[in-house]
């Protein structure tokens, strides 16, 4: 008898979040508009109760069996919802990052270089940009966080000794008028998409622009080490060019890529939550040895923000050297001419 009512309990826990997983899936994926996607999760939240009471009031396996095949035909249309690149793309997304090696240099397509007066009112500009690896001097994590303390957006910069900084950010590709949702990135809303972009661009536009609360760490690696991973980075992005992936909250997200790549030059990596919750990374880079430990993380917290200095800094300005001033190993070298 006890063996009969857990496995009962057990059964309807599976159709409770299978059911609610598939009510989701249709409000964000059932094409036709919104009236059409609620109609589709309420019909189908209807099923499954039906289908759970009958169950029950009958005492019978036979609904049980119905649900598994309605939950199997879900699944088989959920299989046919395919990533894409041909969508109407905001702005800021519009274009695939692409590069080619050749030796050292590294040509990147589509670098963004936007000059941003808000989030409706900016300059769009795509540009070719050529780098030397053999000149890479630095890499740094860049956190944005615009809530809570547990979650922020994770970027790496990588520097040149001709003052020159490129910033790799994981983002999701909305298209024209989309906007962010956490839940949404479980139920593939949004495609990936890695953009190239310069600091100005990238993290003034967020700090200046949305309001967000920025902090910049210098990692600790050598050479080889962050020449492998600007070229997994470029890799990466290639790969998107060629094959299209949705974004996920969990799975794919703006660090899990990061530490996929990293584990390829630092095999030993440990996984740990605050690969998850993101606002916690300092932490993970601290106790993993790429964070300089000579400073205690809330040190490196209070050194690291660079919100102000963003802030601070007139359209003219030099933005990396100015939001590098006070970061221990930070110090951005003076800037070269644009070629």
């Amino acid at each position: 008898m006890i063996g009969r009512a857990a496995l009962v309990v057990l059964a309807g826990l599976v159709a409770f979040v299978s059911g609610a997983w598939g009510a989701l899936a249709l409000w964000y994926q059932l094409p036709g508009g919104a009236v059409w996607r609620t109609l589709g999760s309420v019909l189908w939240g209807l099923a499954v109760v039906a289908l759970a009471v009958l169950a029950v009031g009958r005492r019978s396996w036979l609904p049980l069996a119905a649900y598994v095949l309605l939950y199997a035909v879900l699944l088989l249309w959920w299989s046919t919802i395919a990533p894409s690149n041909q969508r109407v793309w905001a702005d800021d997304v519009s274009q695939l990052l692409s590069g080619t090696v050749d030796g050292s240099r590294v040509t990147l397509n589509h670098v963004r270089d936007f000059t941003w007066r808000s989030d409706t009112d900016y300059d769009v500009r795509w540009e070719t940009r050529q780098y030397d690896l053999d000149r890479l001097v630095s890499a740094d994590a860049v956190l944005s966080y615009w809530g809570s303390k547990a979650i922020a957006h994770a970027m790496i910069s990588f520097g040149f000794d001709d003052g020159r900084h490129v910033v790799f950010s994981v983002e999701i590709r909305k298209e024209r008028g989309e906007q962010f949702s956490a839940i949404g990135g479980f139920f593939k809303q949004f495609e990936t998409i890695l953009v190239a972009a310069d600091e100005d661009d990238i993290i003034r536009v967020r700090t200046n622009v949305r309001g967000e609360d920025d902090y910049l760490y210098p990692l600790r690696m050598d050479k080889p080490a962050m020449r492998a991973l600007f070229l997994s980075y470029v890799h990466a992005a290639n790969g998107l060019v060629d094959t299209p992936a949705f974004y996920n909250t969990i799975t794919s997200n703006c660090t899990t890529l990061v530490y996929r790549m990293a584990k390829l030059i630092q095999p030993g990596l440990p996984r740990d939550i605050r690969l998850l919750l993101t606002g916690y990374l300092p932490e993970y880079l601290y106790k993993a040895g790429v964070l300089d430990r000579s400073l205690s993380v809330e040190q490196w917290r209070q050194r690291g923000r660079i919100t102000e200095r963003a802030r601070q800094v007139g359209p003219d300005g030099d933005f990396s050297a100015a939001i590098r001033v006070g970061i221990p190993g930070a110090a951005a070298p003076a800037a070269d001419a644009r070629p």
